[in-house]
């Protein structure tokens, strides 16, 4: 201690700045080690502060530092540089996009905005923020933005396939004329045809009408030949019949005499004039006692269609298909007809034509119908039709038997699709599988564009929409403050959110999701396009989940499960342990083969789902003409004394009490007596006092009506036209 004491003032300062020199040179050969530094220290006092000060002292120790890295040949320790994430920006963001661009979530562009003059209830995904709220998010999550190069896309060159140019006159050769049947529903098309080439296809017919586009070759006696389509009839296969008409050079109109002009009937006459073809009026059903060509014929003026006996262009035919009468004269007709057209084809270079049907076949495959228009069809040839292609497999004619070409105006079935195309489609050929990959893959692509520009221009109607409601919802909370505002909206939302259990188990059930199978495209299509008109959806929401062609497979049943949906199956089978796996999930499977059938099980099973209307039925009404008060134990009870005006009073039914226009109570009867009998009806004129099951205070001239609520099914209000 007494050295201690020596060591005060300037001295100690001048030795402790002289042991701090000494404690940097000592470092660079110890190491820093606080043991070696004390014994090359001169001073006991310094050393002593060096060294561990023993248990129970009261000496003060100050041990010295100095910096790391300051003397010559020391290493120094470098912290890893942090490297930050770019952040490729561009202009008019969304906020979704910013999120994908950093590997953030939505939330977390979200939180980041937090505390900025941006309107955090505005922000949805598909929200475009602008540029210095882009670069704020950037920087508050640590990152750094670096504007994305645009790149400039070459331009892909056009790698479509198109017809070729007009033939030159000297390879034209003599075609066969393509004749579409076209009419109304029933009157006669298919018998017709029948008739023609001698067979049976209305008997294999479902219900006895046409439901799908048939192509058929039919030789003349006199050696000539016809390609026929029948088309259908029915009102639900408009596209079918517009399908036709494009490819055809004559058109067949058969109206029945019995039946005249009819809906149909008139819609085959627009295709016809559409499509710029002529027409021959084949009127059908001559042979029944009630038939009257002339009315036909006179109700086909104010359709434009003048026939011959009118001073017109149109040939009218007088036939009974059935019988088979004037049958040869109608063929005769369409013959002289194709000759004065002078119909010629080029049966040289490449394949063009025009797919009528198409179906997938489980032996053969996607299978298409099509009439060859220029060219002459082989095996091997490579088409293309749509997004599709082709290496011919097979050719069939409607005998389903193999033929080896088929040239202009023939109809022939086409094995060998990779993909089924869409009926209606235009077939081309091309000179190898790779120029048929090309064509399809620009065709894809032209589709992809054309379908981001209408996503784009659908965004930004979105977000003009979003943004007039959003200022519009605003307006009323302008004057409040922030907190004021979050709250009223906290309000509004918690009301909007809070639907009862029973209004989502109600809304849930007035929803029926539908899968539709179908056995070619062509019918796919005609039932598409009559749900297109459902119009009910107020009553009940309907939607397609899914359609395709072909048999009911498993992956429908799935979908139906997930969906709780109903099967809609038309002309197409299920197997049995389709079937089974059906019945286990409790799938519905509706199959049919008449269109109108399936259109009219779809309404009805729309209907069930609707809930009963109540309706209210009035049995009896009542006037009060007197109140007083009966003891039951120790209870007064209100008594009205009635009488029966209109009807009856019955017990076990509703009653109301009416004061004036006003309903005062509505509920049962605890008690009806007629004198002191308690009686189960009170009929019109009898007296009665009753009393009900609430303290009501009853006044003269008060109405009491018994009533009761029957329940009745609804139907839904969607009209598919037929």
């Amino acid at each position: 201690m007494r050295e201690r004491r020596k060591w005060t003032g300037k001295k100690w300062s001048t030795e402790m700045n002289r042991a701090t020199s000494l404690v940097r040179r000592v470092r660079l050969i110890t190491h820093t080690d606080p043991t070696l530094v004390a014994n090359y220290l001169p001073f006991p006092i310094f050393a002593s502060a060096c060294t561990p000060a023993p248990p129970l002292t009261c000496h003060h120790a100050r041990f010295l530092a100095t910096k790391q890295g300051k003397g010559p040949g020391k290493v120094q320790k470098v912290k890893p540089k942090q490297v930050k994430q770019e952040v490729e920006i561009m202009q008019r963001m969304t906020v979704s996009a910013l999120a994908q661009a950093m590997n953030k979530d939505f939330d977390h562009v979200f939180e980041a905005l937090l505390n900025t003059s941006v309107d955090l209830d505005s922000i949805e995904p598909h929200s475009v923020l602008e540029e210095q709220w882009i670069k704020e998010v950037v920087k508050r999550s640590g990152m750094k933005y670096k504007w994305a190069k645009l790149v400039e896309s070459k331009e892909r060159v056009n790698k479509d396939t198109q017809r070729r140019a007009p033939p030159d006159p000297a390879v034209l050769v003599s075609r066969p004329p393509v004749v579409t049947i076209m009419g109304h529903v029933d009157h006669g098309k298919t018998t017709l045809l029948d008739s023609l080439r001698k067979s049976q296809v209305a008997a294999g017919e479902a219900g006895g009408i046409t439901q799908h586009i048939g192509a058929f070759l039919v030789k003349l006696p006199s050696g000539e030949k016809i390609t026929f389509l029948d088309t259908p009839g029915h009102a639900a296969f408009s596209a079918m019949r517009a399908r036709g008409a494009l490819a055809t050079d004559i058109v067949i109109l058969v109206v029945a005499a019995d039946d005249g002009v009819m809906k149909q009937t008139i819609e085959s006459i627009l295709h016809a004039k559409k499509a710029q073809v002529p027409i021959i009026v084949a009127v059908n059903k001559c042979d029944k006692h009630q038939a009257d060509p002339a009315r036909v014929k006179q109700e086909l003026l104010s359709h434009d269609v003048v026939c011959e006996e009118y001073g017109g262009e149109v040939q009218a035919i007088h036939v009974s298909a059935l019988k088979g009468d004037n049958l040869l004269e109608l063929a005769e007709a369409t013959v002289t007809l194709a000759e004065v057209m002078e119909l010629k084809g080029d049966p040289t270079g490449l394949v063009e034509g025009t797919i009528i049907e198409s179906r997938s076949d489980k032996g053969k495959g996607p299978v298409t119908t099509a009439i060859v228009q220029r060219g002459t069809l082989k095996k091997g040839c490579t088409l293309v039709a749509g997004k599709t292609w082709a290496k011919v497999r097979f050719l069939f004619d409607e005998n389903n038997c193999t033929v080896k070409e088929a040239g202009p105006s023939t109809a022939v079935e086409i094995v060998g699709w990779k993909e089924l195309p869409s009926a209606g489609e235009e077939i081309l050929e091309v000179e190898s599988e790779k120029r048929a990959r090309e064509v399809v893959d620009w065709r894809c692509y032209q589709e992809e564009q054309d379908k981001l520009k209408e996503d784009m221009q659908a965004i930004e109607v979105k977000q003009r929409e979003h943004q007039e409601s959003y200022k519009k919802e605003r307006e009323p909370l302008a004057h409040l403050s922030w907190r004021q505002r979050k709250s009223a909206l906290y309000k509004a939302n918690k009301k909007l959110m809070a639907m009862r259990p029973s209004e989502k188990l109600e809304s849930q059930e007035l929803s029926l999701p539908l899968i539709v199978k179908g056995d070619v495209d062509g019918s796919v299509e005609a039932i598409l396009n009559i749900l297109e008109s459902y119009d009910a959806h107020d009553q009940c929401q309907m939607e397609v989940v899914h359609f395709g062609i072909g048999d009911v497979s498993e992956n429908d049943l799935n979908l139906a499960e997930t969906f709780s949906g109903t099967i809609y199956g038309f002309n197409v089978g299920v197997n049995k342990s389709i079937q089974q796996m059906a019945t286990k999930k409790g799938i519905i499977l509706k199959m049919h083969k008449v269109i109108y059938k399936l259109i009219d099980d779809l309404k009805d099973e729309l209907s069930s789902k609707l809930p009963p209307s109540v309706k209210e039925n009035v049995i009896g009404e009542a006037s009060v003409l007197a109140m007083f008060d009966v003891t039951v134990g120790k209870k007064k009870v209100s008594v009205a004394g009635c009488r029966v005006q209109k009807g009856q009073l019955d017990r076990k039914m509703k009653f109301r009490l009416v004061r004036g226009r006003d309903v005062i109570w509505e509920g049962s009867l605890t008690a009806l007596k007629h004198h002191k009998d308690d009686v189960q009806m009170v009929k019109t004129g009898m007296e009665c006092g009753l009393s009900v099951d609430q303290d009501i205070e009853f006044r003269p001239g008060d109405e009491m009506v018994c009533y009761e609520d029957t329940e009745t099914r609804q139907t839904i209000s969607w009209d598919p036209g037929f």
